[in-house]
């Protein structure tokens, strides 16, 4: 019996198995994108290569996948038979044996598969919003008064706190805001208790932290409630939040993170060694700065005590000039003075449980009692300065006409023209002087001139 309708193929509709394979996994690539597959591991192998073949199955259906060496790097776990994971990954095809398969991207357990997927999507969201710009973030405290702690008052994280800041910083007062910081409803918890510590105003900054964990335990920080709370507040935040490697979205909302809430509490918190060594710094600039007032002013007072003029109303005008500049260098000195003890006792009052209180009480008695060396200084120039007016006036009086009449000797004038007669070539008989003696004045008339 011959089929007389039958017709042979063309050669060009005949396909070769590697064509049909390989037609085939174009067509997968180009219509699957990546996706997303939860399912349970199964028939894993791990040979040298370093590459991972295994299978994913549900009730109904398995697939064998392929996860390649170089896509291992991000991989926080070690799989195994019987895990469920959720699994990123590239649909394909096995040109070889024209098996069907998945190419795997990333692989993660399949409860934090998920959540990293809702934390990624949150991220994002919360990013183009612009909850995390830097221009948002706040300013911490240099000295902040009240700390507020947002955290569990029975976890590890708040006596870790507590621990640093009263070894650091014992001056602050500490006020605790507890709350659950894992579970159902934690998140609300949370956002209440930061609202609570806004509401109340009584915080300089507040530190929102928390232990490590797993992402599961650490998610009520990754819930939305929790960051814009965070970022609606007015007062600075830090968060610590879990180890070095756990980020959550609190930690992208808050104005600073720190890797654990120990990290959180050294840094709101100023070293009470480095208060100690400006006070110290601060006492040897005032100590220098008043050496040096008083020594300018003593190399002053020398200077002109050296350029005394003679007459007396001169040495009165510098006597009273000395005493100008003695007014205003003490006074100089004691506003210098008053200035750094206010400074001084600015400070102590910040620091007042760190109990610098005897080493201010120690310099500010070496203040005093260069105080009342400067003035001991002051008071031993003035008495040099009367001792050289003294001693001069003494010898403007020696050298006075008035001492030489005492001692006998007399000044003859010409009554008519008041000048002195110092020889007798311009006398004649009859001319009328005036002798001038210690106590008195004569009038006489020339009757002789006895040449000698």
């Amino acid at each position: 019996m011959t089929l007389s309708n039958n017709k042979s193929p063309a050669a060009n509709d005949i396909y070769t198995i590697s064509r049909l394979n390989r037609e085939v996994r174009t067509v997968l690539e180009d219509v699957f994108p990546t996706v997303w597959v939860q399912g349970e591991v199964s028939n894993l192998a791990k040979p040298a290569s370093g590459h991972l073949y295994f299978s994913l199955k549900d009730n109904a259906a398995q697939v064998r996948c392929a996860m390649f060496k170089n896509r291992q790097s991000g991989l926080r776990f070690e799989p195994e038979n019987g895990m469920q994971v959720m699994a990123r990954a590239n649909v394909g095809l096995y040109e070889g044996r024209g098996e069907f398969q998945l190419i795997i991207q990333s692989l993660e357990p399949a409860g934090a598969g998920a959540l990293q997927l809702a934390f990624e999507a949150l991220k994002q969201k919360l990013s183009d919003e612009g909850l995390f710009d830097e221009k948002h973030k706040k300013r911490l405290p240099r000295f902040p008064e009240n700390i507020g702690i947002i955290t569990s008052a029975t976890g590890a994280a708040v006596r870790d706190i507590l621990s640093i800041l009263n070894r650091r910083y014992p001056s602050g007062n500490i006020i605790i805001y507890p709350t659950m910081v894992q579970g159902d409803g934690a998140g609300q918890e949370i956002a209440k208790a930061i609202k609570l510590a806004e509401q109340r105003k009584e915080c300089d900054v507040l530190i929102l932290a928390r232990g490590g964990g797993s992402i599961e335990d650490l998610w009520a920080f990754n819930e939305e409630v929790v960051a814009r709370t965070i970022f609606n507040i007015t007062t600075p935040i830090v968060s610590g939040v879990g180890h070095e490697i756990d980020f959550t979205i609190a930690d992208f909302v808050a104005d600073q993170r720190s890797a654990t809430p120990s990290a959180a509490a050294e840094l709101i918190s100023p070293d009470s060694d480095e208060i100690l060594t400006k006070l110290k710094h601060i006492n040897e600039q005032l100590i220098r700065s008043q050496k040096q007032t008083i020594h300018n002013f003593q190399n002053q007072v020398t200077l002109l005590s050296k350029h005394l003029p003679h007459p007396k109303q001169r040495l009165m005008e510098l006597i009273q000039r000395t005493d100008e500049y003695s007014m205003r260098l003490k006074h100089h000195a004691e506003k210098q003075i008053a200035t750094k003890r206010f400074m001084l006792s600015e400070i102590v009052g910040k620091v007042n449980n760190l109990n610098p209180a005897q080493t201010i009480a120690r310099q500010l008695e070496k203040v005093n009692v260069l105080q009342k060396q400067f003035i001991y200084s002051i008071n031993r120039t003035l008495e040099k300065a009367e001792d050289e007016v003294s001693n001069l006036g003494q010898l403007l009086k020696t050298v006075s006409p008035v001492s030489t009449l005492e001692r006998g000797y007399a000044i003859v004038t010409d009554q008519k023209t008041s000048k002195i007669i110092t020889n007798s070539s311009n006398l004649n008989s009859g001319d009328k002087l005036r002798i001038r003696l210690a106590a008195a004045e004569i009038d006489s008339t020339v009757d002789a001139i006895h040449e000698k």
